[in-house]
């Protein structure tokens, strides 16, 4: 009984001081405490404010044309793996699954002894534990649910401990991912970009975890909170019905957040997907054991050549910006593609388009293309604008800081460079580049 008194006592104070000291007591709380024990009307008061819903914009027209060329959209190789038996039963996770059929873009390969047959119409993966994230650790809770699929039984804090030491970290980028499983575990993972639906299919029908990180627009009690980043591991697919279904950290494995009513997985229909995912240029991470290497290499074909998959990403991006103009995201994935290839004057163009259209403010939270591209193009005042207004009450961001940091260094500004960039390797100490800039302003190199 004395604890419930000292917990009605403790609440009555604290009521008093948001009464007495209002808005700013609330918003020193650090987020991920404030989501956890403040009811949703305090929450939003106390979340830091975000005066428009995206990012600076571009006033100045522009010509975009000639950055779609002559746009022609790729046709999806044909789809076809060697499985054990042709069957449209759901494939057995735990059975070692046989070689791939070689689609037509690959490197070609002596024909396989096998015949070659069409997926099932369904499979799933069986096994997965389900984890419900912390605050802001969808990547790390996704990997400790990717990993218990193997039987490794990691938990969100052993793999956030290596992926985002620093708890307030916002973001954890698929590289990241990747590097943690290959690095960390006797298992392998590959990151792509460029996928398809299809290719996501042939991971699940072959016993491979695929996690893909797409946007998403939080329903019911979260929409208030608008666009997000999240990672989602993708478990089964049943064509009859055009769905994956998918192990969602935030919102459970139903279609309630927050409600783990459905043991099969949230649904995700194919449409959502292809609606969503290309907010994050079709990002894919496929995780396997060490014999599947051969295997997951004639799943993923040509794109297995960074060459190749950046250029087919480049004329989907064409593809898709001109079939839909004022989609920000097509524009953006189109700057992130002409960054691979080295062009930056018209990388720094499709990201203005996309800009000028309208991006979520969040987006800098997860991909940093706009960052490099204006800064190899000497437009370091829009490097340091994106990075403040990232940063503004939110000092959560590394690659933020290291871009700013890399902008003021570039104009002169060696002392406040060497101030973010060593916030940067502070913030993050596994952030390579933010580590070996500051070694190098220092003249440790």
């Amino acid at each position: 009984m004395a604890k419930w008194k000292l917990f009605l006592i403790g609440t009555a104070v604290f009521l008093v001081l948001v009464v007495v000291a209002g808005p700013p007591l609330l918003r020193a709380i650090p987020p991920r405490y404030a989501a956890r024990w403040l009811p949703e009307p305090l929450l939003t008061i106390a979340s830091p404010q975000q005066e428009v819903p995206i990012l600076p914009t571009v006033a100045v027209p522009l010509d975009v044309s000639s950055l779609l060329g002559d746009p022609t959209p790729l046709a999806a190789p044909e789809v076809v793996v060697l499985l054990p038996t042709a069957t449209t039963a759901p494939v057995d996770a735990n059975a070692t699954p046989a070689p791939t059929a070689v689609p037509p873009t690959a490197t070609p390969s002596p024909e396989p002894t096998a015949t070659a047959v069409p997926i099932p119409v369904a499979a799933r993966l069986e096994g997965i534990q389900h984890i419900f994230q912390d605050w802001n650790n969808c990547g790390p809770a996704t990997m400790a649910m990717t990993m218990s699929y193997f039987d490794l039984f990691v938990t969100q804090s052993d793999t956030a401990a290596v992926m985002k030491p620093n708890p307030e970290d916002r973001n954890v980028s698929p590289a990241e991912m990747a590097a943690y499983v290959n690095e960390q575990t006797p298992y392998q993972a590959m990151n792509r970009v460029n996928g398809r639906l299809d290719l996501l299919k042939q991971f699940v029908a072959n016993g491979i975890p695929v996690i893909v990180e797409i946007g998403i627009d939080p329903p019911g009690e979260y929409r208030w909170l608008g666009w997000y980043g999240h990672y989602l591991l993708v478990v089964a697919y049943d064509d009859a019905n055009q769905q994956f279904f998918v192990y969602d950290s935030w919102f459970g494995t139903s279609d309630v957040p927050g409600a783990n009513a459905d043991r099969e997985g949230r649904n995700l229909s194919y449409a959502e997907v292809e609606a969503y995912w290309p907010q994050f240029n079709r990002n894919y991470i496929a995780v396997y054991q060490p014999e599947q290497a051969e295997l997951v290499a004639q799943i993923i074909g040509a794109d297995m050549d960074d060459t190749t998959m950046w250029d087919r990403s480049l004329t989907q991006a064409q593809a898709d910006a001109a079939a839909d103009p004022e989609n920000a995201f097509f524009w953006f994935n189109l700057g992130t593609s002409l960054n691979a290839h080295g062009e930056y004057e018209r990388a720094s163009t499709a990201f203005d388009q996309a800009r000028a259209i309208g991006l979520p403010w969040r987006m800098l939270w997860y991909q940093f293309g706009p960052y490099e591209a204006y800064y190899q193009v000497g437009r370091y005042d829009d490097v340091i604008l994106l990075a403040d207004v990232t940063l503004a009450d939110r000092p959560y961001f590394e690659e933020s800081f290291y871009y700013k940091g890399l902008a003021l260094e570039a104009t002169g500004q060696t002392a406040a460079a060497e101030d973010n960039l060593e916030k940067a390797a502070t913030f993050n100490p596994n952030f390579d580049p933010a580590v070996m800039a500051l070694a190098e302003l220092n003249g440790d190199q």
